[in-house]
């Protein structure tokens, strides 16, 4: 693996580690600044804040990174990530928070960059696998996160907040002293205002036609995901009357099951059945664990089960690496930028379909939520089959 590979798969993971750690003392610091212990609706509300942001501004710093290069995005948004962190953590007023969060938002588009730069230094038949690299060490810094933050919270409500300043600050150091540029942009280029109009990568995207249905794929499997962490732990505690612990356990498991088939499973999957394929095959593995899970009488069964989910994950990476090769070199920091928007798109609506959706069901029959969420994810397989690889 190429230093630069390595570099840039550090960054993510001390990245997403950084964004995990904040979750789970939000609330608490929310309580502390506004003197109240009624904060759910502030905290959903700065929730869909840090996604609007991230849909906002995934696209503009794809197309900043087109046009300026990728490492002073990513050194920018990285430097901006830990001031804002450390200023959270000394807010003494709610809007010093709510300003903050709209802030990490704005940085956390720094994913679609590295997607970008990932996709610079991979040749077409590498893509798939080293996207599985990306999907995998975004997924465990996102489970080291929650449980760092909520072991430094319980000391200080401000410390996780400190801790992911430096985390971001090392992140600087290393992209800085030892992240080459992997595109240097346009020479020449000049900044023009209309960059930051989100909506005009959304609508070239739109227009052309090629990466339409795969963006209603990327879309389709990312509302999807938002399932999981939605109703996972209600229905556990539902179907099976788990503890908190169990909850825990069963999260890091799926979690560890996924990342460890989106970082060794991908290329060997891509290889042998091609992108398309393979996208199919983790689908299909996805909606079998899903019925079984629906019908399961024991909590058992869904850890027995968690190797089965896992396989799904391959079906990102795939569909990432088939996207890329439908533009050119000089465009794919705009299309990272469109995808990651999507993305956030899917975070804002998802939960709360899947929530609204699970309550309804419940008093009935609390697994009819997995097959519900199985028949939506298959709305995207006439799409994965119509697609092909542009020559």
């Amino acid at each position: 693996m190429n230093r630069p590979l390595v570099l840039i798969l550090a960054a993510v993971t001390l990245d997403a580690t950084g964004i995990g750690l904040i979750f789970p003392i939000l609330p608490a610091l929310l309580r502390e600044v506004t003197h109240t212990a009624q904060v759910a609706t502030l905290f959903g509300v700065m929730l869909a804040l840090y996604s609007a942001m991230q849909f906002l501004f995934s696209p503009v710093l794809g197309v900043l990174s087109d046009r300026f290069g990728r490492r002073p995005m990513l050194l920018l948004s990285l430097a901006g990530a830990a001031i804002d962190y450390v200023l959270m953590a000394m807010a003494p007023h709610l809007w010093m928070l709510v300003l903050g969060r709209a802030i990490a938002g704005i940085t956390s588009a720094n994913m679609a960059v590295a997607t970008a730069y990932i996709t610079d230094i991979s040749p077409e038949a590498d893509r798939a696998r080293r996207f599985g690299y990306f999907h995998a060490m975004f997924g465990v810094g996102f489970i080291i996160g929650p449980v760092l933050g909520g072991i430094l919270g319980d000391s200080w409500v401000r410390a996780p907040f400190v801790a992911a300043a430096l985390l971001n600050g090392v992140n600087f150091l290393l992209a800085f002293f030892f992240l080459p540029e992997s595109r240097a942009g346009t020479r020449g280029a000049r900044f023009e205002w209309r960059t930051l109009n989100p909506f005009i990568p959304l609508r070239w995207a739109l227009k052309f036609k090629p990466l339409v249905p795969m963006m209603a794929i990327f879309v389709i499997m990312n509302f999807t995901g938002t399932m999981y962490g939605t109703v996972w732990a209600l229905f556990g505690e539902d179907n099976f009357a788990w503890s908190g612990t169990m909850i825990g356990l069963s999260l890091a498991s799926y979690g560890l099951f996924h990342a460890g088939a989106q970082a060794f499973l991908t290329g060997p999957a891509v290889s042998w059945l091609g992108e398309r394929w393979a996208l199919i095959f983790g689908m299909g593995f996805e909606v079998v664990a899903l019925a079984a899970v629906s019908v399961a009488a024991d909590g058992w069964i869904v850890f027995a089960l968690t190797p089965l989910f896992a396989l799904g994950g391959i079906g990102m990476p795939a569909l990432q690496s088939l996207t890329t090769s439908q533009v050119s070199s000089d465009k794919q920091g705009q299309l990272q930028g469109v995808l990651a928007s999507l993305v956030s798109l899917a975070t804002v609506f998802g939960p709360l379909f899947f929530g609204f959706v699970y309550f309804t069901v419940r008093p009935h029959w609390p697994g009819a939520i997995w097959i519900i969420g199985a028949c939506v994810y298959a709305l995207a397989l006439p799409l994965i089959w119509g697609i092909r690889r542009r020559e």
